[in-house]
């Protein structure tokens, strides 16, 4: 693991033990703030999510003792903090104390950033698509027209900083213990982005990622009535490792609008998201099923 991000996997453990000791002493995140005096809510937030603030170390002992911290608590939480400061430069000794993605920043939707950051954090993640491609698994020419449709007027130059960061991004799909589950509805074939070459090439890539042990990829068939993908947006669900501190991250699910992007932790809303991936996987196509319609479109697509 690179210096940046084992700094953010302690980072987002650390936040993550805070979380949890804020909420059993029934503060929120605007009373922790005031209690700092003039730190804003979205400060704590940012230092629960597991993101760089400039919050100091007596002010995160200051948060301890507001948040009734055992004096065991209290001791695991500034060596949590204390390895994080180690790690950090660490990390910009050897010019890796920000993420890839910190250098793509404009080139992302402002929220996609805090995607990224978790994205490269996950143990598994499980996405749904009813229309395209999810973006880890686009193709360099699939991924180009995908990058114009939305921004046509972009100029080449950012067009390419684009597919530089998809390719980043799918750095870790040679990980094997990074779970990769892609559920897409069959129109995801027959929607022509950039011509029968572009999907010829997508989808054989597609079926090659597949062998993967640490990818599956299954398609829900036209054949299948009713069901639950025909209702629900996009999404993607993110799930992580134990920190050292024995605690886990919540499973956040990131979810795509036309226009806007959201992100759920809370256990219901996570709950119903769970109920949608076995509805969609008890109807998809086995991976092997989906294999084979993959080539074999692949293969009209090239004739």
């Amino acid at each position: 693991m690179v210096g940046s991000a084992k700094t953010s996997v302690s980072r987002l453990d650390f936040g993550n033990f805070m979380q949890r000791l804020r909420k059993r002493a029934n503060k929120n995140t605007t009373v922790a703030g005031l209690h700092l005096g003039e730190v804003s809510r979205f400060v704590i937030g940012r230092l629960e999510d597991g993101t760089p603030t400039k919050l100091t170390t007596p002010q995160i002992e200051s948060l301890l003792w507001f948040y009734d911290a055992t004096d065991c608590e209290r001791e695991e939480a500034l060596t949590l903090w204390a390895d994080i400061k180690r790690q950090e430069k660490v990390a910009r000794a050897e010019g890796g104390a920000k993420g890839f993605w910190t250098e793509y920043t404009d080139q992302v939707a402002p929220n996609f950033s805090k995607f990224l950051r978790l994205e490269e954090l996950a143990i598994s993640m499980v996405a749904y698509h009813p229309t395209i491609v999810p973006g880890l698994l686009q193709g360099p020419d699939y991924r180009r027209v995908i990058v114009l449709i939305d921004n046509p007027g972009l100029s080449a130059v950012n067009v390419e900083r684009r597919l530089e960061l998809t390719a980043l991004r799918q750095n870790r799909l040679n990980e094997k213990d990074f779970r990769v589950r892609v559920l897409m509805s069959a129109a995801v074939l027959r929607n022509l982005v950039g011509g029968t070459a572009v999907m010829s090439a997508q989808l054989r890539w597609l079926a090659d990622m597949s062998e993967r042990e640490n990818v599956s990829i299954r398609l829900i068939d036209f054949g299948v009535a009713s069901h639950r993908g025909l209702t629900i947006q996009p999404f993607t669900r993110l799930e992580f490792a134990p920190g050292v501190s024995g605690l886990t991250k919540a499973p956040v699910v990131y979810v795509e609008g036309a226009f806007s992007i959201g992100y759920h932790e809370r256990e219901d809303v996570v709950t119903k998201y769970d109920e949608a991936i076995a509805a969609l996987e008890a109807v998809a196509l086995t991976e092997a099923g989906t294999k084979d319609l993959l080539v074999q479109t692949a293969k009209e697509y090239a004739a």
